[in-house]
């Protein structure tokens, strides 16, 4: 009798988790073929990259955050910055469109290094590397490990320091297993973000308003494939060791600097992030958006695109690097 009862149960939870694995596919299915790549690719060190290319002008290299891809920028930010700018925006090794064949691509180092390659492919000249979130601890690493090659940082809310836990709707990415991160992303992952999608989006905008178009337009819906699942949870899984090391060495920074942040940023501590990172390079330009969320390049483009511009105009400005801090 109980072996045909835990029978019946394990046959339940088979099925289960097969209609689970079948609605992930469906969504995923449905998701690429209404929003398919808008962009070119290229081939870099064996990693297969998406990327937008659009403008004349002094080159800018948009890198996105967690859970992100191109058209986080591409919403509201691609259209102010390509009047005056050639603007370059990439999906990350393992996001939106861009392939990661291995975990060997997850650390910040290893992703500034693809930058890195990336941007010599297209022939760009110390660019201005612009970094939002995650994607502004990238653009550091990059400007630490090959810094000439960075004509300045424009961050946008950038994750400077390793935070003392994972900001929600963030915190389940953090799978150490990949069968089990694996396994997540093909059952429960899609419908749970289905379910939590009003909330997390709250946290992420904060006070200001969710464009009703960012499921589409914003890239939002691209969030419910298994492959951005398991690419988000490889990178902040991976993230915590580089953001250890990397402050200690942000005196060595030479480049002009912007930070950017929202007074009501929900997902990192701008104390930590931005007033920390001023307080070990002083000469960072630092503005805060008043009742703005994490979400600035959608919610706040017109201050974004200002500010941007403020920094790349510096730098062409530059003539030389500026003198190293501390």
């Amino acid at each position: 009798m109980i072996v045909w009862i835990l029978s019946i149960a394990v046959a339940l939870i088979l099925l289960i988790m097969l209609g689970l694995a079948l609605f992930t596919a469906w969504t995923a299915h449905q998701v690429e073929t209404n929003m398919p790549p808008r962009g070119k690719f290229i081939d870099i060190d064996g990693v297969r990259l998406h990327y937008i290319d659009k403008g004349n002008g002094p080159p800018l290299v948009l890198i996105h955050g967690l859970a992100g891809q191109v058209l986080n920028f591409t919403h509201s930010l691609l259209g102010r910055l390509s009047r005056d700018f050639r603007v370059i925006i990439l999906d990350r090794p393992g996001s939106g469109y861009s392939l990661r064949p291995d975990e060997t691509l997850v650390p910040l180092t290893a992703q500034a290094r693809i930058v890195s390659h990336f941007c010599q492919a297209l022939g760009l000249e110390r660019p201005v590397i612009v970094g939002h979130s995650l994607g502004g601890a990238i653009a550091l690493a990059l400007a630490l490990d090959h810094p000439g090659q960075v004509g300045a940082l424009a961050l946008i809310a950038p994750v400077t320091h390793q935070p003392e836990s994972v900001p929600p709707p963030f915190d389940g990415l953090v799978i150490g297993s990949p069968l089990v991160r694996r396994l997540i992303a093909w059952t429960v992952a899609t419908p749970l973000a289905i379910a939590n999608r009003e909330r997390a989006l709250t946290t992420l905008f904060g006070l200001q308003p969710v464009p009703e178009d960012f499921a589409t337009r914003g890239g939002g819906l691209l969030s419910l494939r298994p492959p951005a699942f398991i690419g988000a949870s490889m990178d902040v899984t991976a993230a915590e060791a580089d953001l250890v090391a990397m402050p200690a060495r942000y005196k060595d920074l030479t480049m002009p600097i912007g930070i950017l942040y929202g007074t009501d940023d929900r997902i990192l501590d701008p104390a930590l992030h931005a007033q920390g990172f001023v307080a070990k390079v002083p000469g960072t330009e630092l503005e805060m958006i008043e009742g703005a969320g994490h979400m600035l390049l959608i919610s706040s483009a017109d201050q974004v695109a200002a500010f941007v511009a403020r920094i790349a105009h510096r730098a062409a400005a530059t003539d030389a690097p500026l003198a190293p801090v501390g």
